[in-house]
């Protein structure tokens, strides 16, 4: 299986290789903005690598979100448009199990928590395997307790880990902070889609592949905003 997946949801930019048995040539560099015009070079240069063609990839997985609005429809739309091109099955991962499936948690629950670049952040509880305790949420960071069980040890991972433990300074024992990555990477994208086709599970019954907001966007276009003035 030769598999292509790409992440530019959130304050990184990457794509990776999955050949067959293993990860396969892989770009990632942490980035605020410029995603668009870092994620092309990136894939051609991960296909350079592994010297493929576009039809001999099985299949191809982007981050669904959250994240950014516009990193989303960016990695969404070269995603589709490869997919489309190619003809081959696209596969949808979320940013926050991306982060998830990188960290070392042992038996721990592990509260996965990303910024959103606004007051509130975005967080999943999984357990130590890997698997969703609940639903990706939009949180304040003084309501994230809510989602917790309400003792036991706890490990937080992802680029607003720190706000979330400010937010739990009470708790006993307090929430451990864990050293893997904070962001998505495509590599481990690539590894959690390849897990699914093999599994049987396609792209669409694993997960949506309309971007995860889980929040209005700030912009509002000027046809929404005339339609909601006075008649």
């Amino acid at each position: 299986m030769k598999l292509l997946a790409i992440d530019c949801a959130t304050s990184a930019c990457s794509a990776a290789l999955w050949l067959d048995e293993g990860p396969g040539p892989r770009r990632h560099a942490v980035m605020r903005r410029g995603h668009a015009e870092a994620l092309m070079p990136m894939i051609e240069a991960v296909m350079r690598d592994a010297n493929l063609a576009y039809a001999d990839l099985s299949a191809i997985a982007v981050t669904v979100g959250p994240g950014a609005f516009t990193g989303l429809r960016i990695g969404l739309s070269a995603a589709r448009g490869l997919a489309l091109a190619t003809g081959r099955p696209l596969i949808g991962v979320t940013t926050l199990e991306a982060v998830a499936a990188a960290q070392d948690a042992g038996r721990r629950p592990l509260l996965v928590a990303l910024e959103s670049k606004r007051a509130d952040i975005y967080v999943q509880l999984f357990a130590g395997d890997g698997t969703a305790l609940g639903e990706p949420e939009s949180r304040l960071p003084s309501d994230v307790s809510a989602l917790l069980p309400a003792q036991g040890e706890l490990v937080l991972a992802g680029d607003a880990a720190d706000v979330v433990a400010a937010a739990l300074a009470g708790r006993d024992p307090a929430p451990v902070r864990l050293a893997g990555p904070d962001l998505p990477d495509a590599a481990v994208v690539a590894r959690i889609a390849v897990e699914r086709l093999r599994s049987g599970a396609s792209g669409a019954g694993a997960r949506s592949l309309d971007p995860l907001y889980l929040r209005a966007p700030d912009a509002i276009p000027a046809a929404a905003r005339r339609g909601s003035g006075p008649a």
